[in-house]
């Protein structure tokens, strides 16, 4: 547990890696095809009441074994959950936490938004029922997420990570001891940090540079997408 307390602040920030993420070939392994499941990094993030997950990446079962193991929770008690990206590998246990409010970046909602009613009218023009079924339950999904406020919670903050795709977003927690960013697939794993590679595919590898340059500028500590929390190796140990 990573509990982090300014003597001028009455919040308190807990933050721990609920299931350290993976990609299913990573390029720097030298790895092609897909080798293993992929899937998310998934974090808790607490502060004032709330209880935020971001990425419940797992399979509901087991995520809600892992919320036990690591945390002690169960999924009620979730208030909020936020997701990096819209992109399915971040999802697969969202439906578990129907009682909290779901979170997503505004930019990823409405560019999403616009390409999934745009292939679904595709869809329905070429009497493609199957996908039209599929996309309907998509943006059934994704409306029934709220756009993230700039602030979720005394001390976690948005932090805006654009590229991967079109409005990726992570989480700043500026704490007293270190600035930690929980920043999805912007910075996938330790060996693109320490590489300087950002992830692929992306929807903009210009803007997703961009948003790697801005993590690696801030962060203290780092929650990548697809590993455990690292140290940012251009600062000093602290």
């Amino acid at each position: 547990r990573v509990t982090n307390r300014h003597p001028l602040m009455s919040s308190t920030i807990d933050y721990r890696v609920i299931s350290i993420g993976a990609l299913g070939a990573h390029p720097l392994w030298n790895e092609k095809g897909e080798v293993r499941p992929a899937h998310m990094t998934t974090t808790l993030v607490r502060s004032d009441g709330a209880t935020v997950l971001v990425d419940p990446s797992l399979p509901a079962a087991a995520l809600e074994a892992r919320l036990d193991e690591r945390a002690g929770i169960r999924p009620e008690d979730v208030t909020h959950v936020f997701l990096t990206s819209f992109l399915p590998v971040n999802r697969r246990g969202l439906e578990r936490f129907g009682e909290a409010t779901w979170l997503i970046s505004e930019g990823e909602r409405e560019a999403i938004g616009q390409l999934l009613v745009e292939q679904f009218r595709d869809a329905e023009t070429a009497r493609d029922d199957e996908l039209a079924e599929t996309l309907r339950r998509e943006i059934a999904l994704l409306r029934r997420c709220e756009a993230a406020p700039d602030r979720i919670a005394e001390g976690i903050d948005l932090f805006p990570l654009p590229g991967v795709s079109p409005g990726t977003c992570g989480l700043l927690l500026p704490t007293p001891r270190a600035t930690v960013v929980v920043c999805g697939d912007a910075v996938p794993t330790l060996e693109h940090l320490e590489a300087g590679r950002i992830h692929a595919p992306c929807h903009d590898v210009e803007r997703a540079r961009e948003s790697f340059t801005e993590v690696i500028e801030i962060a203290d500590l780092i929650i990548p997408g697809r590993d455990n929390l690292v140290m940012n190796p251009l600062r000093r140990p602290f």
